[in-house]
């Protein structure tokens, strides 16, 4: 029945604010933008930011688990760009010789996200 996720909402306070730390800090290409979202792709999966419609709608978003090359590289990248780090990137599993490498950080907006790696066991 389900394919893939094409997309996923995150809930912000300020657009431009989040909108600068998705596309500038986390490098996120931004496809466009209104007075109340962005669109942005991370591979397959577009990520929208929106300022909430209901008050509902008005809490912090579930975690997006980025994919990148190196958790570890990625946390550097992230520690010297001022953002909050939730603790070190760290080892969540292993499978065979992979091992599946974890950080979480804070972004503009509150909202915690992950970075995600599968690499080769050293």
């Amino acid at each position: 029945m389900i394919n893939s996720v094409g997309q996923v909402g995150v809930p912000v306070k300020n657009i431009e604010r989040a909108t600068a730390f998705y596309q500038g800090t986390l490098g996120l290409p931004l496809l466009f933008h209104t007075d109340t979202m962005a669109f942005l792709q991370s591979g397959d999966v577009r990520i929208l930011l929106t300022l909430p419609e209901k008050q509902e709608y008005d809490h912090p978003s579930s975690v997006v688990y980025f994919n990148v090359e190196s958790t570890r590289i990625a946390y550097s990248e992230l520690r010297n760009k001022g953002v909050e780090i939730s603790g070190e990137p760290h080892v969540v599993s292993k499978m065979g010789d992979v091992e599946t490498w974890m950080c979480f950080f804070k972004d503009s907006e509150g909202n915690t996200h992950a970075f995600m790696s599968e690499e080769k066991a050293e």
